[in-house]
């Protein structure tokens, strides 16, 4: 098995089309191209070997390394201290409009003494399986795919290049203190030209990345306590947006596992409906109505396209397509063995009921803190919501996407719940046209239901799914929507049989596997899920006590990586599991740290 790093050990930096992974050793190695959901150019994080990478590093024996963000930016800083010398390398992506080239950065500098520096451009194009050609042209060596409609890069640098084995370019270079040698990916399109004095496009590409990073941050409202760690997930998130579409990436890799040498691995660079209202809510408490409003645009847009029965789909492509479908790449030895490596996503065409309540949650934040929506909107949620009485007692898969048959979860119905209720909530706001009548009797019948189906009254807590004992952390949901009030004697019961069941320490398991939970149809284990430990701080919260939600929240922070980003999980030794950066988990971290600083100030 080939050498790996760990998920941990990167940082992200990218142009609002894409993401690279900068590794703390200097090597980018995993990046679409294009586009988030385009092929790979560097998956070395998926295979060592075969996938291709970005490496530029000083040559320093024993150097330890720091990674750090240029504060407000997501310009990323990797530097190698030694007794020989000090290097850095600074990594951008240049954020420009539609029609730009996808520009990646990578700067390596000598802050003191004289450090020897090698690079290394290998691309590895779709996703590993197709070949590339060469060209060498004066200072700037060109990469093209011979995948069918596969792009072609183009590497400048201000150093002497050669071509090693006609598909790697290659640089040996010394620098003295306070030189630089710059290095510019790019797509090599035949309408443009690139910059004459690539030291000076360099060093004003910089600067203007960097101004717009602060700008952007500069109007976040978010003022309390953590704002440090805040901005950094908002920052995240911006990086996790598609400037064309408004959608956002649940994060932007693929085939990152959730248990080491496991097969779930999965591909999320999709936006899921489920994630709507968290960030519709996580951005306009923020400040950013903006991002807000172009979301709503892209969620609006899917909406207009509902079933002919008025439902809708799990996830979309980012640019609203429908058609996901799941693929794996057997030639890839996957992340620390882990296979398959899937692209695509199976889910798509999932039944789960949940997504109602998530998407009318995020409508209604959306006209009570954004914009009024508009009547044709309207008009398509009428029926989706009609959909929705018709069916809210069915079995689904479940927010958990489980792949062992469907069953009637607890979630789906709370949220299903959710979905009447913030229509009734609207249409009487808004005084629209509605079959209020239906409306209230299916939401109290819901309400019910939930009651007389999913309490279990030996174990004083409500359940995961109907006949079963087990818990889900999905149940932390309920006070967060306002289904239960969070000192509700039966919601502390149950909070208390979750901490029991699914907390260790800090951290929250979404499901035990054993027992009687629902099959989700997959073998091995998977560690704690991050954003269910941010829900468990904000019910705590929610419930007054306060210090044991700071105390909580503090640990979690703890856990994040060197540059606070979080994975999807965390595994039994801290080590993070799954896609990274996860959008979800940055999500609920603002969602909690909004609610826990707000109900600390009103104590102080």
């Amino acid at each position: 098995m080939s050498i790996y790093k760990n998920i941990e050990d990167y940082g992200i930096i990218g142009d609002l089309h894409t993401v690279a992974l900068v590794g703390d050793h200097g090597s980018i190695d995993f990046m679409c191209f294009p586009h988030f959901d385009s092929p790979s150019v560097f998956a070395a994080l998926l295979d060592a070997e075969r996938g291709g990478r970005f490496q530029l590093a000083p040559v320093l024996d024993d150097a330890r390394r720091k990674q750090i963000y240029l504060p407000g930016t997501n310009v990323l800083l990797s530097r190698f201290l030694s007794t020989d010398g000090v290097a850095e390398i600074s990594d951008f992506m240049v954020v420009e409009g539609a029609a730009h080239c996808h520009t990646l950065v990578r700067r390596a500098k000598t802050v003191r003494g004289e450090v020897r520096f090698r690079m290394l451009c290998a691309p590895r194009f779709d996703y590993a399986r197709a070949g590339h050609r060469v060209e060498r042209k004066d200072d700037e060596v060109l990469f093209i795919s011979e995948a069918e409609d596969g792009p072609t890069l183009r590497l400048r640098t201000s150093v002497p290049v050669e071509v090693n084995g006609d598909a790697d370019a290659v640089a040996e270079f010394t620098l003295g203190a306070g030189e630089t040698a710059a290095f510019v990916l790019e797509e090599a399109r035949s309408e443009g030209s690139a910059p004459a004095d690539l030291s000076t496009y360099v060093t004003r590409a910089f600067k203007a990345t960097s101004d717009y990073w602060r700008d952007w941050i500069s109007q976040s409202h978010y003022e309390g306590r953590w704002r440090e760690t805040v901005n950094r997930s908002a920052l995240t998130l911006k990086l996790l947006t598609s400037a064309p579409h408004g959608s956002i990436v649940a994060a932007p890799t693929f085939g990152l596992p959730e248990e080491i040498g496991g097969e779930r691995n999965w591909d999320y660079r999709y936006t899921w409906i489920r994630d709507a209202s968290f960030t519709i809510y996580g951005l306009i408490r923020l400040g950013f109505t903006d991002e807000a409003a172009a979301f709503m645009g892209w969620l609006e847009d899917c909406c207009s396209r509902v079933n002919d029965d008025g439902s809708l789909q799990v996830l979309y492509g980012l640019d609203g397509r429908r058609d996901l479908d799941e693929t794996t790449l057997p030639h890839l030895e996957g992340y620390k063995g882990s296979s398959p490596v899937r692209v695509g996503n199976g889910a798509y065409d999932q039944f789960q009921l949940d997504i109602y309540g998530e998407l009318m949650d995020s409508v209604y934040l959306y006209n009570k803190y954004g914009e009024p929506i508009h009547h044709d909107l309207w008009e398509n949620l009428t029926r989706m919501v009609d959909w929705v009485c018709e069916h809210w007692h069915l079995a689904d898969e479940g927010i958990w996407e489980v792949r062992g048959g469907r069953q009637e979860f607890l979630h789906s119905r709370l949220m299903c719940w959710v979905a009447v209720d913030r229509a009734i909530r609207l249409a009487q706001k808004r005084s629209f046209p509605a079959p209020l009548e239906k409306w209230h009797r299916t939401r109290d019948a819901i309400y019910r239901d939930v009651f007389r189906s999913f309490w279990d009254s030996e174990r004083q807590a409500f359940v995961q799914r109907k006949g079963a004992t087990t818990l889900d952390a999905a149940t932390l949901l309920m006070p967060l929507v306002k289904f239960i009030s969070p000192t509700d004697p039966r919601w502390r019961s149950t909070l208390r049989a979750i901490e029991a069941d699914l907390v260790d320490d800090s951290l929250v398991y979404r499901y035990r596997l054993d027992g009687d939970s629902a099959p989700d149809g997959l073998t091995g284990e998977e560690g704690t899920f991050s954003i269910c430990s941010f829900w468990m701080v904000e019910c705590i919260s929610r419930g007054g006590d306060l210090d044991k939600a700071r105390f909580f929240f503090e640990k979690m922070l703890g856990y994040a990586n060197h540059l606070g980003l979080y994975a999807e999980e965390l595994g039994p030794s801290g080590e993070h599991l799954g896609n990274f950066p996860q959008a979800f988990t940055h999500l609920a971290l603002i969602s909690a740290a909004y609610d826990l600083d707000r109900r600390l100030a009103k104590e102080e």
